[in-house]
């Protein structure tokens, strides 16, 4: 198999061509409703802080539902779940637009439905992820993951630049409106589907306590625990660069507006490189996960001693591109590594975690910049991603060692079984 076709080898199944074109249209729509929503409450409240308050809004119910998500899609068919999350969300970005289009002054019913649509995500995702999963062969799914980066990226450029040519014809209303027509774009390539040639993962039966079970798994499963604590750290204080770009290039680097853009576009594409350089990987196992997240915490540190804009960029780009790996490297060994009929629960259980990352590493970084400087904050948070990842590497040698003595230690009763 030729390199080329190696990177791209999930596309070779029917039902993940038709998956990769839905999560096209849809992400694209998501980033348009963004750009919108943003706008919207801004214009409403001239308030920044009034932004923020809606993403903690959107994000508050993964944390405290995620689980109940990850129960109910180990153990109902995902199709018919996918469906309905895909047409609620349709339903709340209609909501928004009607929102728009009456002239509403109030942000609290824009604080209604992004909540709706987080409880939304938290109950239907883990459905979502699942069958991402059942769409391609095990052996694929890395591949696909990696793939899935690529156009999640590239969907998120075209997103915001539409979104930023049409908003001025559309207005917000005509952003939401396109976002709902993209969902139902989903559905239909999830009906397309051919049902003889999906994958499909071993479910869990009706059982009291799933969700406790989710948890207890998490927790005495000493390796996946040191993966999500060393994920966490990267994701808090390792992945949060929109808050630090921004900081840069108003503070030390002195580029104002016109260098943000310019460094958010450089980490764009450093995001799209990750993608192909995960899926390019014949394997995407831990030690290239420890060796990732030690190089990118290496690069962030230097990045805040970077005194000119090309030499920040110039470390944007790799760092960009190892996030993703990072990234990608975690969901499938923490998915592939873990029984199928909790594959929900894991699944949950990584949602919960990035949006835990991402609800204190953005205030940290912002604190530390406005305290400190961004040069500081970066440096601070390239050496604890750099120190997580050393702890990591030792944790996980350990616990390999432990399990090879065990089983020397379990041989010879199993033998004389």
């Amino acid at each position: 198999m030729s390199a080329t076709s190696s990177t791209f080898r999930a596309l070779r199944h029917h039902n993940y061509r038709l998956w990769a074109g839905a999560d096209i249209i849809s992400v694209t729509g998501t980033w348009m409703q963004v750009l919108g929503l943003n706008w919207l409450i801004l214009t409403i409240t001239g308030s920044a802080t009034s932004v923020g308050v809606s993403l903690v809004v959107q994000a508050l119910p993964t944390l405290l539902l995620g689980m109940w998500g990850g129960a109910l899609a180990d153990r109902l068919p995902t199709r018919p779940v996918v469906i309905a999350a895909q047409l609620a969300q349709a339903a709340l970005a209609v909501a928004l637009a009607v929102i728009a289009y009456t002239g509403a002054d109030d942000v609290a019913p824009i604080y209604g439905v992004a909540l709706l649509s987080g409880i939304v995500g938290a109950l239907g995702g883990p459905s979502l992820g699942r069958f991402g999963a059942e769409v391609v062969p095990p052996d694929d799914l890395p591949n696909a993951m990696a793939l899935g980066s690529i156009l999640s990226s590239g969907a998120r450029i075209l997103g915001m630049s539409l979104a930023g040519v049409l908003l001025p014809f559309t207005g917000d209303g005509g952003l939401f409106v396109i976002n709902a027509a993209t969902f139902f774009a989903v559905v239909a390539a999830v009906l397309a589907m051919r049902r003889e040639e999906f994958h499909p993962l071993a479910a869990a039966g009706r059982q009291p306590g799933a969700v406790l079970a989710g948890l207890k798994y998490v927790l005495r499963t000493p390796w996946l625990l040191v993966v999500l604590g060393l994920w966490f750290v990267s994701g808090s204080v390792g992945r949060n660069f929109q808050v630090t770009m921004a900081a840069m290039s108003a503070g030390p680097l002195g580029t104002g507006v016109a260098g943000y853009g310019l460094l958010s576009t450089v980490f764009a594409v450093g995001t799209v490189l990750g993608g192909f350089l995960a899926a390019s990987r014949p394997a995407l196992t831990v030690r290239l996960l420890l060796i990732t997240a030690f190089l990118i915490g290496v690069a962030q540190a230097l990045s805040g001693l970077m005194p000119e804009l090309w030499s920040f960029a110039a470390l944007m780009l790799p760092i960009a591109a190892g996030a993703v790996t990072v990234d990608t490297t975690v969901n499938a060994r923490a998915q592939l590594d873990s029984p199928e009929p909790m594959r929900g629960r894991i699944i949950a259980a990584l949602s919960i975690v990035s949006a835990g990352a991402g609800a204190l590493g953005g205030p940290l970084l912002g604190w530390l910049s406005d305290t400190f400087g961004p040069d500081v904050a970066l440096e601070a948070g390239g050496v604890s991603c750099v120190a997580a990842a050393l702890l990591a590497a030792v944790a996980l040698t350990r616990l390999s060692g432990r399990t090879i003595r065990q089983s020397v230690r379990l041989r010879p009763r199993l033998e004389q079984a």
